[in-house]
């Protein structure tokens, strides 16, 4: 019998200490390890999203320390979203600001018949990338302490800006650049002419007084619908206007 236990001390002292550890303890070790990989993973994924480093969750963000997702309708924070335009759909008007080759066309007419009325349309700001609507919407958190509900009344998130299609421009009247970007801007005579003539050039007012998005009222941001895939792009908008803005 000593032999015989003698025999299997020599065998278990050649066998590696990791190989003679109880199955339950590696099982436990393993667990533990898993477990902490997990929570790492799980906080870099709650980091990374609301920075849109995944498209799919492309604007998600924090609001009380939860992560705020699309809802049904695909919207976030009252916005839907929308796809970034092709640089090959873009023309520049002028150094720093582009828009889309189809808006670019009907403003050039809008703003000629305009003139010719005495009116001095002038453009603002058109296309923003989605890197570029990133650094507004998250830099705006710092310089105006607001939660992410708040911004997003006033600045949409990257993903689901409308600017970003090409499509949406914003606009100010020449002879009071004192409103631009500003509730103001309703009282200008350029304002009072858009609401009577944008439509025929196929140009709507995005966020209306008592807009179904609950977004601020912008006077100054219209949208170029006058083509199909415009259309497509904003239909999800204005069904929702449809529903709870129903024609008189």
């Amino acid at each position: 019998m000593r032999r015989v236990e003698s025999a299997r001390s020599d065998i278990t002292d050649e066998i590696p200490l990791a190989k003679r550890t109880s199955p339950s303890i590696q099982a436990r070790s393993g667990s533990v390890r898993f477990l902490a990989l997990s929570l790492i993973l799980l906080g870099a994924l709650v980091i990374a999203l609301p920075l849109g480093f995944f498209p799919r969750y492309r604007g998600a963000t924090l609001f009380f320390g939860l992560l705020q997702l699309p809802t049904s309708e695909g919207r976030l924070l009252g916005h839907y979203p929308y796809l970034e335009a092709s640089s090959d759909d873009l023309i520049s008007v002028y150094p720093g600001l582009q828009i889309h080759k189809d808006t670019y066309k009907a403003l050039k007419s809008m703003r000629s018949a305009a003139t010719a009325d005495g009116i001095n349309l002038i453009l603002l700001s058109g296309y923003r990338s989605i890197e570029l609507q990133r650094q507004i919407f998250y830099g705006r958190k710092s310089s105006r302490s607001q939660i992410a509900i708040e911004r997003a009344k006033v600045s949409a998130p990257p993903g689901y800006s409308e600017h970003s299609t090409g499509y949406a421009i914003d606009l100010g009247d020449g002879s009071m650049r004192a409103t631009d970007l500003e509730v103001e801007f309703e009282s200008t005579p350029a304002f009072k002419w858009l609401k009577k003539y944008a439509a025929k050039y196929h140009f709507v007012l995005s966020f209306p007084k008592g807009n179904p998005q609950k977004v601020s009222y912008e006077p100054w941001h219209w949208r170029f619908e006058g083509t199909v895939d415009a259309l497509r792009q904003f239909e999800p908008s204005n069904e929702k206007r449809r529903v709870l803005e129903p024609m008189d």
